[in-house]
């Protein structure tokens, strides 16, 4: 088996030419140089673009997994664990499988798992202990038994070394970005109007939204647009687990990228992007469905907590007026 599996994938937009990359407050569009042999072998340098880093494409791979009218993980990965963060009164408010943090989330340390401090439950169950040296296959199993995503997606326990000794991190073993090369900006512009007011008072300005205001607009073409995706094998291999559930977790990174990829890419409104044409080494939607589903019941017995989600309390939440605590031992505060 290859120490990485690689996906090379074009890209187009789905209307037209243009497309909207991700920007930041303080710098704008990721623009970069990036070199390039020529047919001669010369070395040029073209201008690109950072459409979507590999942090937002973490989120998009795991969103592929979540169904957000109900709040649960889709029907296909419904018998992996997952930690569901509730108030005091048993409404949903987040998940392992929506914070950026993962396990290590706020909403998610911060929160009880009946009398316990979930802080003291991950300790316990990672095997953490002052002066001893981490265990790094243990607590690969330990994560796997929480919610198996985070081996694929990364999670680091950066809490105080005396709430969890030696602070264990694990990478990210898929790593995917989306980046156009040879790009041109695409200027335009637009008017918001105004069509009741015609003359406006002081307070009626175009900071509190009145009048008719021209804006401009930077989008950008670009030769190409492609997504890259590295699936690193090797890693998935240290983590120790059995040969089930390590292959688990090979085909479930590919069904997140088919499954992300057909369902749609459209990581903001200017930006709606689509394969340009069959994508190489990639099995169906229907394939890896199907053999997600043969290696989730042959490694059953490393999920422990299966199908149902561990459901913690977190502890910032206020009780309405009448709610009971949801254990004797539980304080909720004012």
């Amino acid at each position: 088996m290859p120490n990485r599996t690689l996906f090379e994938i074009p890209l187009q937009p789905v209307l037209g030419s243009r497309f909207q990359p991700t920007g930041f407050p303080d710098l704008g569009a990721a623009l970069f140089d990036r070199p390039r042999r020529d047919s001669s072998g010369t070395l040029r340098w073209e201008k690109a673009l950072l459409v979507e880093s590999p942090q937002s494409m973490a989120n998009h791979l795991e969103g592929s997994c979540w169904d957000p009218a109900r709040n649960t993980p889709v029907a296909e990965i419904a018998q992996l664990p997952w930690v569901r963060v509730e108030d005091a009164n048993g409404t949903f408010l987040t998940s392992s499988r929506l914070e950026s943090h993962r396990l290590a989330a706020s909403y998610v340390k911060d929160a009880m798992l009946g009398p316990t401090e979930m802080k003291v439950e991950i300790r316990a169950r990672l095997g953490l202990r002052d002066n001893e040296p981490l265990a790094p296959r243990d607590i690969a199993a330990a994560v796997f038994r929480l919610d198996p995503l985070c081996l694929l997606h990364g999670v680091f326990f950066a809490e105080a070394a005396n709430v969890w000794p030696g602070q264990p991190k694990i990478a990210r073993a898929v790593t995917a970005v989306i980046e156009a090369h040879d790009v041109r900006p695409a200027e335009s512009g637009g008017v918001k109007r105004d069509a009741v007011g015609h003359s406006k008072g002081d307070d009626q300005n175009a900071k509190g939204g009145y009048g008719s205001v021209p804006f401009h607009r930077t989008e950008w073409t670009a030769a190409e647009i492609v997504l890259l995706v590295s699936i690193d094998e090797s890693q998935l291999r240290s983590y120790g687990l059995s040969a089930d559930a390590t292959s688990l977790l090979s085909t479930l990174a590919r069904w997140q990228l088919r499954t992300m990829l057909d369902d749609g890419l459209r990581p903001r409104t200017g930006c709606d992007l689509r394969p340009l044409g069959d994508i190489e080494g990639l099995s169906s939607r229907e394939e890896l469905t199907t053999k997600l589903s043969q290696q989730i019941t042959a490694c059953s017995a490393e999920l422990a907590e299966g199908a149902s989600p561990l459901t913690v309390i977190w502890r910032g939440a206020r009780m309405s007026k009448g709610a009971k605590a949801p254990a004797d031992n539980l304080v909720v505060p004012d």
